[in-house]
């Protein structure tokens, strides 16, 4: 290793500041609509599937106990952005799905994140954006273990 690479700002940091001014651009962008919805809340609710999802996935991908999903979907429900369901593969467990107000959440978000990507698009250029995206998406491929 060189002194150069000291100085160096790791990969995960690099991925990650990006991710973080998107994720606090979105954030801005729902605060401004009138939603209070933390950052805690945020990111266990955009890992929801379009289908619903229940608890013990959402602990698994959120990386955080059962106990703590359970609290933090509680939450959620009384502000109105989620319900619990029964699951159709099995009476037994539940689902926690969007409601209407959570969709608004989703409507919200996504002209934020489509402006930031054509941001950065523009700032790379398409080449280079879709290198990045090549790259990531292999990345992918050995580190996200719920593709």
């Amino acid at each position: 290793m060189t002194d150069d690479d000291t100085d160096e700002l790791n990969l995960g940091l690099l991925m990650f500041i990006p991710y973080r001014f998107m994720e606090s651009a979105v954030m801005a962008a729902l605060k401004s609509a009138g939603h209070d919805i933390s950052l805690t809340q945020a990111r266990v609710f955009q890992r929801i599937g379009p289908e619903g999802s229940r608890l013990a996935e959402l602990a698994e991908a959120s990386q955080v106990s059962k106990q703590t999903i359970g609290s933090i979907v509680d939450q959620l429900e009384r502000a109105g952005y989620v319900r619990r369901v029964p699951d159709p593969r099995d009476a037994r467990a539940r689902l926690v799905t969007l409601t209407a107000q959570g969709h608004e959440l989703v409507e919200l978000s996504l002209p934020v994140v489509r402006d930031i990507q054509a941001k950065w698009t523009a700032h790379l250029g398409p080449a280079r954006t879709r290198q990045l995206r090549q790259a990531l998406e292999a990345l992918r491929e050995i580190t996200d273990p719920h593709r």
